[in-house]
């Protein structure tokens, strides 16, 4: 990436990511210390909540959002080997995104926004909150627009070609995130907002919800494809081999992207507003969605051997050992798989019924969700920053081995954070709630968990602590040493030189979401304008 103008835009995006991400630690470990009860002097529901929604907030949405514009940025340019389409506009992107940030922190940091990532009716929060939402998720719009005008350039230039899998993977990321951030936006635009200036008495908190569940499941995907982007186009080529099938990868992400959309109301199995046959529908969508993460995890492991087999790996699992475990892709997939098992074993869970309503609400549910996004997902980003800072700086990685170091810590944190999480739940330890003092014997069982969680917290925000000394220290170093490095991209064993064009473009793919989506949300929403919800219209009029 020789461009320097591009390069400044990919860099301004990621710091505003990862810093974003280094006050969302400082956060979390706050929360695991107030929440055991050992610390009296922090007790305060107030500070609490507005410290879990504003964490939330940071990692869920401002974290994620512009790493994934940054890194689509790079892709683009990269792997097209094209400009940047418009680049005033993917500024405008940008500063529309970054102020919509700053407008939504305002309330969270004075507890005026304190309503957790879901921000559920009937809690309000105050308008701001939700203007600088409604303006985070334009600008993304606009990075989504950026990469179907790119995609469709090079499509109309280079006729009968496939189109280079990094770039298939991110616009069917920029679609999936057009389709999903669609609910949320009509939630926020049409209930929320106009409920939290006073224009409307009431609103229908079960649309609500049903609108957010449109939204609150492929997020999730959206978060995660930028990881399998690293998985498939990066690791193999790091890890000194090849990819072990384009087609397959392009499958993968066809799947989750058709089926990650049309599901969604595994969160709701506990709410009555949804008929038990719709949370049927959406739940075999959900196990549906497995699939690909199975593809995913048996093509990127197929990809190792091959790579550890050329480096001379011997036996059934010798090639394990000859990996490159220094280097910090193939260390980081590594680990990234370890914690998708286990996380993913979390999901077939909290996606089956009679097991859901066992840890619904409990601490189950955070220990799940910050192993498969914490864990699987953002240690990935960890990688990608590191492949990509002495791109883009022009400047070698400062160290390598703290790098190393910042991995290690940071699964070993995740583990220690999440087991005990998961043993809560299991004990019954609802979730939601600002103390976990009971003074009672049950509660005594939870002390050695809690104390475990803020030994596992103290990991990570150490860990997190050292990401952002070694992108800084990197960035900023003052030696004349410099790195002329390009991105390298992983080469199929068997080289693609046509593909049929349900593999190759999306309107198929567009087409297939649509009748998906109406018949998983249609009726659903509709419902609602139909049936008496005691005095609480959809939109409150």
């Amino acid at each position: 990436m020789n461009d320097a103008a591009t390069r400044k835009l990919v860099l301004s995006h990621l710091w505003v990511a990862f810093l974003a991400f280094a006050v969302a630690c400082v956060l979390g470990e706050y929360q695991v210390l107030e929440r055991s009860g050992f610390i009296t002097a922090l007790d305060s529901p107030s500070v609490y909540f507005a410290s879990v929604s504003t964490h939330g907030v940071l990692m869920a949405f401002v974290l994620t959002t512009f790493f994934i514009m940054g890194f689509g940025y790079t892709i683009a340019t990269t792997t097209l080997k094209q400009p940047l389409w418009n680049k005033p506009l993917a500024w405008l992107g940008f500063w529309v995104a970054l102020v919509g940030v700053v407008l939504a922190a305002i309330p969270l940091l004075s507890g005026n926004a304190s309503v957790l990532y879901t921000f559920y009716p009937p809690i309000v929060a105050h308008v701001a909150f939700y203007l600088g939402a409604t303006l985070l998720v334009v600008g993304s719009w606009v990075w989504c627009a950026i990469m179907l005008v790119m995609f469709l350039q090079w499509k109309k230039a280079h006729v009968g070609e496939p189109v280079p899998l990094a770039m298939f993977a991110t616009t069917m990321n920029a679609l999936l995130w057009l389709w999903t951030s669609a609910g949320v936006a009509v939630e926020v635009l049409f209930q929320l907002i106009p409920w939290s200036l006073g224009w409307i008495d009431t609103i229908d908190p079960g649309l609500a919800r049903t609108l957010f569940a449109w939204t609150l499941h492929p997020i999730v995907y959206f978060w995660l494809i930028p990881a399998y982007i690293a998985f498939y186009v990066f690791v193999p080529k790091q890890a000194g081999g090849y990819l072990f099938s384009d087609e397959m990868a392009r499958l993968a992400f066809i799947v989750l992207a058709v089926f990650a959309l049309p599901i969604g109301f595994h969160h709701l199995y506990m709410d009555p507003e949804q008929a038990k046959g719709w949370k049927l529908l959406h739940a075999i969508g959900t196990f549906v969605v497995a699939l690909p993460t199975l593809v995913t995890g048996f093509t990127v492991i197929a990809s190792l051997e091959i790579a550890g087999r050329l480096r001379g790996g011997k036996g059934l699992f010798g090639w394990i050992l000859s990996l490159p475990w220094t280097n910090t892709m193939v260390l980081s997939v590594i680990l990234s798989l370890l914690m998708l098992i286990f996380g993913g074993f979390g999901g077939v869970v909290n996606a089956s019924y009679a097991m859901n309503a066992m840890v619904h609400n409990t601490a189950w549910v955070p220990g799940h969700f910050h192993l498969i996004f914490a864990g699987t997902t953002i240690i990935m980003y960890f990688a990608v920053a590191y492949y990509l800072w002495p791109i883009l700086t022009k400047k070698p990685l400062v160290s390598n081995s703290m790098a190393l170091l910042q991995l290690w810590t940071w699964f070993i944190g995740m583990s220690v954070l999440t087991t005990p999480w998961h043993v809560l739940g299991l004990l019954g330890q609802p979730r939601r709630i600002s103390t976990v003092v009971y003074n009672n014997l049950l509660t005594l069982a939870w002390k050695p968990y809690e104390f475990m969680m803020i030994f596992g917290g103290l990991i990570l925000l150490g860990s997190a602590c050292l990401f952002v000394y070694v992108l800084a220290k990197t960035q900023f170093n003052t030696s004349s040493e410099t790195c002329t490095d390009e991105l390298e991209f992983a080469e199929p064993i068997h080289a693609v030189t046509s593909l049929p064009e349900w593999l190759n473009h999306f309107t198929l793919w567009n087409k297939v979401i649509a009748v998906l989506m109406a018949i998983s949300f249609g009726y659903p929403i509709l419902q609602f304008f139909f049936m008496d919800t005691t005095g609480s219209s959809p939109w409150g009029f």
